[in-house]
């Protein structure tokens, strides 16, 4: 990389990093970290999706955008990308980033009501970005399910907790719960999880 090119990518994430720690400021429960997820973190969270289900991507809580990024790098085209992000000044940024992407501003926690102009919508996958760690385990529980229901049975919704454990405790709804990897290259390090509807026999 050249010095002029290793300078702007330097710029770029400062920027995103003072972005991101004033929603934290200004919205601590809405906001998961002081800084933005990796890039490792989010290639590998991105790398879930399959690229020829031919079904759109549903991405919650999508912050500044690291996700979103790798998401449409690993492929999906960004009008196959529907991204919930509850913070109005999140939005705006990333409707600048992001133009062709759908940017959703509301709760994922009330996925009726974000995509109900989408009625019927299924997803081939959830990539969440969501501090689930910062609300009730009962809130969390209904949560994954709500998200479930709109992705084939088998498919995962991918979740980023900094805690040591499933933010989503198994064996209390109609999921299953897997390990995805443990990203030592995050701040803080990050846990992935995968949440899935099991097959039907």
């Amino acid at each position: 990389m050249r010095g002029s090119d290793m300078r702007r990518a330097l710029t770029e994430r400062f920027d995103e990093e003072i972005r991101f720690f004033k929603g934290w400021i200004d919205k601590p429960k809405a906001v998961g970290s002081v800084v933005p997820t990796s890039t490792v973190t989010a290639r590998k969270m991105a790398s879930v999706i399959d690229l020829g289900s031919g079904l759109p991507v549903l991405e919650l809580g999508a912050g500044t955008g690291v996700i979103t990024k790798a998401i449409i790098d690993r492929g999906v085209k960004p009008q196959d990308l529907f991204s919930v992000e509850y913070a109005a000044d999140f939005v705006e940024h990333l409707r600048t980033r992001f133009p062709a992407a759908n940017i959703l501003h509301g709760d994922a926690f009330d996925l009726d009501t974000v995509l109900s102009p989408y009625p019927g919508m299924m997803f081939d996958a959830v990539v969440s970005g969501v501090p689930l760690l910062n609300f009730p385990v009962k809130q969390r529980i209904s949560f994954v399910e709500q998200v479930l229901d709109r992705i084939p049975d088998g498919r995962p919704m991918v979740q980023i907790t900094y805690g040591p454990l499933s933010p989503v405790p198994p064996r209390r709804g109609n999921y299953t719960v897997e390990h995805l990897d443990f990203i030592v290259r995050n701040l803080p390090p990050a846990q992935l999880w995968l949440y899935r509807r099991p097959l039907k026999a």
